[in-house]
Protein backbone atom coordinates (compact mmCIF):
# COMPACT_ATOMS: atom_id res chain seq x y z
CA UNK A 1 0.00 0.00 0.00
CA UNK A 2 1.75 3.01 -0.98
CA UNK A 3 0.45 6.30 1.03
CA UNK A 4 1.14 9.99 1.20
CA UNK A 5 4.63 10.07 1.90
CA UNK A 6 3.86 13.74 3.87
CA UNK A 7 1.32 11.95 6.22
CA UNK A 8 2.38 8.54 5.80
CA UNK A 9 3.67 8.57 9.10
CA UNK A 10 0.58 9.02 10.67
CA UNK A 11 -0.84 5.96 9.31
CA UNK A 12 -2.45 3.59 11.63
CA UNK A 13 -0.76 0.16 12.21
CA UNK A 14 -3.99 -1.19 11.51
CA UNK A 15 -4.80 0.10 8.56
CA UNK A 16 -1.36 -0.58 7.15
CA UNK A 17 -2.02 -4.10 8.64
CA UNK A 18 -5.55 -4.90 6.77
CA UNK A 19 -3.83 -3.62 3.49
CA UNK A 20 -0.95 -6.01 3.85
CA UNK A 21 -3.33 -8.88 4.43
CA UNK A 22 -5.57 -7.84 1.91
CA UNK A 23 -2.25 -7.40 -0.58
CA UNK A 24 -1.61 -10.80 0.11
CA UNK A 25 -5.09 -12.49 -0.17
CA UNK A 26 -5.08 -13.34 3.55
CA UNK A 27 -7.43 -12.28 6.32
CA UNK A 28 -7.44 -11.64 10.26
CA UNK A 29 -9.80 -15.07 10.32
CA UNK A 30 -6.83 -17.46 9.44
CA UNK A 31 -4.78 -16.14 13.08
CA UNK A 32 -7.46 -18.30 14.47
CA UNK A 33 -7.74 -21.13 11.95
CA UNK A 34 -6.88 -24.95 13.07
CA UNK A 35 -4.39 -25.39 10.21
CA UNK A 36 -2.48 -22.65 8.28
CA UNK A 37 -1.31 -23.05 4.18
CA UNK A 38 2.50 -23.05 3.60
CA UNK A 39 3.72 -22.92 0.09
CA UNK A 40 7.04 -24.80 -0.48
CA UNK A 41 8.62 -24.82 -3.95
CA UNK A 42 5.05 -24.61 -5.29
CA UNK A 43 3.75 -26.93 -3.38
CA UNK A 44 0.80 -25.78 -0.79
CA UNK A 45 1.03 -27.85 2.54
CA UNK A 46 -1.08 -27.40 5.60
CA UNK A 47 0.66 -27.17 9.11
CA UNK A 48 -0.90 -26.77 12.39
CA UNK A 49 -1.67 -23.78 13.21
CA UNK A 50 -0.92 -23.97 16.99
CA UNK A 51 -1.48 -21.41 19.98
CA UNK A 52 2.15 -20.51 19.74
CA UNK A 53 1.71 -20.07 16.03
CA UNK A 54 -1.63 -18.09 16.73
CA UNK A 55 -0.23 -15.55 18.79
CA UNK A 56 3.06 -15.39 16.55
CA UNK A 57 1.83 -14.85 13.33
CA UNK A 58 0.13 -12.16 14.38
CA UNK A 59 3.00 -10.56 15.23
CA UNK A 60 5.02 -11.32 12.54
CA UNK A 61 2.61 -9.51 10.14
CA UNK A 62 3.36 -6.67 12.33
CA UNK A 63 7.05 -6.55 11.96
CA UNK A 64 6.11 -7.24 7.73
CA UNK A 65 3.96 -3.77 8.16
CA UNK A 66 7.23 -2.30 10.02
CA UNK A 67 10.19 -3.16 7.77
CA UNK A 68 8.12 -3.73 4.09
CA UNK A 69 10.10 -6.95 3.67
CA UNK A 70 7.86 -8.86 0.60
CA UNK A 71 5.90 -12.10 1.34
CA UNK A 72 7.89 -14.18 -1.78
CA UNK A 73 10.73 -16.52 -0.74
CA UNK A 74 13.26 -13.94 -0.84
CA UNK A 75 10.99 -11.57 1.37
CA UNK A 76 9.72 -14.50 4.06
CA UNK A 77 13.28 -15.40 3.90
CA UNK A 78 14.60 -11.36 5.11
CA UNK A 79 12.08 -11.25 7.24
CA UNK A 80 12.86 -14.33 8.90
CA UNK A 81 16.41 -13.23 9.35
CA UNK A 82 15.98 -10.08 10.86
CA UNK A 83 13.42 -11.95 13.43
CA UNK A 84 16.16 -14.28 14.29
CA UNK A 85 18.79 -12.01 14.81
CA UNK A 86 16.44 -10.11 17.01
CA UNK A 87 15.63 -13.09 19.23
CA UNK A 88 13.13 -16.14 19.22
CA UNK A 89 11.72 -15.84 22.94
CA UNK A 90 8.34 -16.72 23.50
CA UNK A 91 7.96 -18.20 20.35
CA UNK A 92 8.67 -22.05 21.30
CA UNK A 93 10.46 -24.60 19.79
CA UNK A 94 7.95 -25.35 16.11
CA UNK A 95 7.54 -21.62 15.48
CA UNK A 96 11.00 -21.13 16.27
CA UNK A 97 12.01 -23.83 14.01
CA UNK A 98 9.83 -22.30 11.41
CA UNK A 99 11.43 -19.02 11.56
CA UNK A 100 14.97 -20.58 11.53
CA UNK A 101 14.14 -23.01 8.95
CA UNK A 102 12.61 -19.99 6.73
CA UNK A 103 15.79 -17.76 7.42
CA UNK A 104 18.23 -20.77 6.37
CA UNK A 105 15.70 -20.98 3.18
CA UNK A 106 16.74 -16.82 2.07
CA UNK A 107 20.17 -17.86 2.35
CA UNK A 108 19.01 -20.19 -0.47
CA UNK A 109 17.15 -18.49 -2.56
CA UNK A 110 18.53 -14.50 -1.80
CA UNK A 111 21.77 -15.01 0.30
CA UNK A 112 22.41 -11.26 0.02
CA UNK A 113 18.96 -9.86 0.17
CA UNK A 114 18.73 -12.27 3.58
CA UNK A 115 22.10 -10.95 5.10
CA UNK A 116 21.18 -7.78 4.61
CA UNK A 117 17.87 -8.15 6.63
CA UNK A 118 20.07 -9.75 9.76
CA UNK A 119 22.45 -7.33 9.96
CA UNK A 120 19.86 -4.39 9.52
CA UNK A 121 18.52 -6.04 12.50
CA UNK A 122 21.05 -4.69 14.71
CA UNK A 123 21.68 -6.64 18.01
CA UNK A 124 19.88 -5.94 21.35
CA UNK A 125 16.57 -4.10 19.55
CA UNK A 126 14.12 -6.98 20.25
CA UNK A 127 11.13 -7.55 18.36
CA UNK A 128 7.34 -8.28 19.03
CA UNK A 129 7.24 -12.10 20.11
CA UNK A 130 7.57 -11.52 23.61
CA UNK A 131 5.01 -9.30 23.84
CA UNK A 132 2.05 -10.70 25.26
CA UNK A 133 -1.49 -10.55 22.80
CA UNK A 134 -3.15 -8.27 25.30
CA UNK A 135 -0.85 -5.52 24.11
CA UNK A 136 -2.33 -6.20 19.77
CA UNK A 137 -4.96 -3.69 20.44
CA UNK A 138 -2.86 -1.16 21.69
CA UNK A 139 -0.20 -1.86 18.68
CA UNK A 140 -2.75 -2.04 16.19
CA UNK A 141 -3.77 1.38 17.60
CA UNK A 142 -0.37 3.09 17.10
CA UNK A 143 0.61 5.08 13.97
CA UNK A 144 3.75 3.29 11.91
CA UNK A 145 5.94 5.61 13.02
CA UNK A 146 6.05 4.96 17.06
CA UNK A 147 5.83 0.94 16.01
CA UNK A 148 8.99 1.60 13.77
CA UNK A 149 10.42 3.87 16.37
CA UNK A 150 9.39 0.88 18.85
CA UNK A 151 11.46 -1.57 17.32
CA UNK A 152 14.16 0.57 16.19
CA UNK A 153 13.34 0.17 12.26
CA UNK A 154 13.78 3.10 9.98
CA UNK A 155 11.53 5.62 9.15
CA UNK A 156 10.73 4.17 5.75
CA UNK A 157 11.66 0.57 6.54
CA UNK A 158 14.29 -1.76 5.96
CA UNK A 159 13.18 -3.60 2.99
CA UNK A 160 14.80 -2.48 -0.92
CA UNK A 161 12.64 -4.61 -2.73
CA UNK A 162 9.59 -6.35 -2.18
CA UNK A 163 7.51 -9.10 -3.88
CA UNK A 164 4.28 -10.76 -3.10
CA UNK A 165 4.04 -14.84 -2.39
CA UNK A 166 3.04 -16.78 -5.32
CA UNK A 167 -0.78 -17.26 -4.37
CA UNK A 168 -0.92 -13.31 -4.11
CA UNK A 169 -4.02 -11.66 -5.32
CA UNK A 170 -2.99 -9.91 -8.77
CA UNK A 171 -5.00 -6.24 -9.58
Amino acid sequence: MDANPHHADELPVRLLRDAYLAENGFSVDSYDASRAPIAVMGITIQIPNTPARRRAVRWHDLHHVATGFGTDFAGEGEISAWELRRGLRGLGLYVGAIVIGVAAIGLVVAPRRTLRAWLAAGRGHGNLFARDLADYEGVLNMNIAQLRERLHVPARGIAAARGLHAAAPRT
